[in-house]
């Protein structure tokens, strides 16, 4: 803060400051006494005043802004520790997604072994009925071969008669 020195102006000032001091007591219920201040002595008691409180008033206004900048600077480092936490939230999160990615992968794993062994136990199954067919159709050529050898002897068996010549 700045204090501007004010000049004297001479008699005319305080003629004007008179004829100020009149207009108010007028104005006024109580009855005011006429007080001639000198221009001097008035800058003299502001500066007085100012230069008694203006060091702590500055005082008082660095320490706000010190206070102000260390808000500021919490502020900053209290965003930081929330950036932090939901980095952690983030963390655990895909933690846990990757622990039941494995629960997954493994299911699917199972799952594919499961499938292999049912591949092979379905293709030993159609080896198997592949040769109980085979069997199947082998000893039924062979009962028509028997019925036919059966059928063939008893036809020699069947006496033939004698030609004559």
């Amino acid at each position: 803060m700045e204090v501007e020195e004010m000049e004297d102006e001479g008699p005319s000032s305080q003629s004007e400051d008179l004829q100020l001091a009149q207009q108010d007591s007028l104005e006024g219920s109580a009855p005011v006494e006429n007080v001639f201040v000198d221009k001097k002595a008035v800058v003299k008691l502001t500066e007085g005043l100012l230069s008694h409180y203006l060091p702590d008033l500055q005082n008082s206004k660095r320490a706000l802004q010190e206070l102000t900048q260390n808000q500021l600077v919490l502020l900053d480092t209290l965003d930081q520790e929330v950036t932090k936490f939901r980095d952690c939230n983030t963390l655990l999160d895909l933690n846990s997604l990757f622990v039941e990615a494995k629960v997954y992968h493994n299911k699917l794993v199972n799952i594919r072994k499961e499938m292999i062994m049912l591949h092979e136990k379905t293709t030993k199954l159609k080896k198997r009925a592949l040769k109980l067919q085979q069997q199947k159709q082998r000893e039924e050529l062979e009962k028509e071969q028997q019925r036919e050898k059966e059928l063939e002897r008893e036809r020699q068996l069947i006496a033939k008669p004698a030609k004559r010549t």
